[in-house]
């Protein structure tokens, strides 16, 4: 039976630039996509969203630009500003139709963000 599961990533980038907003967003979805053997079809939604200190880019535009997304529905957000929280970290929950139990799922944790979820890291390969 087909299921709507989320799919949760997340990455950080060096600074504020644009291009590596952009470039790392792709990174972490690619990453996802591979991982989880999706296709856009199949994909209801996904929330995306930053922590503050980073406004150079909507990261929506980077997975827009891919062939064959123009048509998944896309949100940006900004992170709530938690004290001691990780900084320039950009998160995924990517909405995908699946016949894949919870278990099955595999969430991504690339560059710092595997410190996040230690227990859901391993399966990163960055």
């Amino acid at each position: 039976m087909m299921m709507n599961r989320g799919i949760r990533g997340a990455t950080t980038v060096s600074g504020n630039n644009e291009q590596e907003i952009l470039n790392e967003t792709i990174v972490l979805l690619q990453e996802i996509i591979s991982s989880n053997d999706l296709e856009p079809e199949f994909i209801s939604n996904i929330w995306i969203t930053m922590t503050q200190d980073l406004n150079a880019a909507f990261p929506a535009k980077a997975i827009r630009n891919l062939d064959g997304w123009e048509l998944v529905p896309l949100m940006c957000s900004v992170e709530i500003p938690v004290e001691g929280s990780l900084p320039r970290c950009i998160r995924l929950m990517v909405q995908v139709n699946t016949e894949k139990s919870q278990q099955d799922i595999k969430h991504v944790y690339l560059n710092e963000a595997k410190r996040l979820r230690p227990d859901l890291s391993s399966t990163a390969s960055s």
